[in-house]
């Protein structure tokens, strides 16, 4: 059976008492209508949001926030990023705030990251839920990583 996140939500109907999809924006393609017709053809198979050619990603087990500081302009930038995530991966999402990111040595602590790693790897711990333990809001702390200029005379 698959996780209740790759189902279309359900409800029991209060006028016939019976479980059916919860779509209350109105129905969409393979949801059957409110009662039984003669004219709805259920011979389609695999309902839509259960066929894997439709599938675009993956989902993450868990989101983190993460504060790029560059140390040249002294300007910081939040992104909101995926635990599985590279730093390389991370690098291209921070690319339309620095069209230059490669070209910077990304350090957290001091320690220069391994950009072929995630941030647990490179030892930069999500403490959400140790936030949570304390009954402290999450957004207080979010760790930064700093990046550091190399001039690699890369550009004229």
């Amino acid at each position: 059976m698959e996780p209740p996140a790759f189902q279309i939500q359900t409800h029991v109907d209060p006028l016939t008492g019976c479980v059916k999809y919860y779509t209350p924006q109105g129905r969409f393609i393979h949801i059957p209508p409110q009662l039984p017709r003669s004219d709805w053809a259920n011979d389609f198979g695999l309902p839509w949001w259960k066929d894997s050619k439709y599938e675009v990603g993956i989902l993450a087990s868990k989101t983190r926030r993460v504060r790029i500081v560059n140390t040249l302009t002294s300007q910081e930038h939040v992104l909101e990023v995926c635990a599985e995530e590279s730093i390389w991966e991370i690098l291209r999402r921070y690319l339309p705030h620095n069209t230059h990111a490669a070209s910077y040595t990304w350090k957290y602590e001091g320690v220069n990251l391994d950009m072929d790693k995630t941030l647990e790897q490179n030892k930069i711990p999500d403490e959400d839920a140790e936030f949570y333990r304390l009954n402290l809001d999450a957004d207080l702390y979010t760790p930064g990583i700093l990046l550091y200029f190399n001039d690699d005379l890369t550009e004229f």
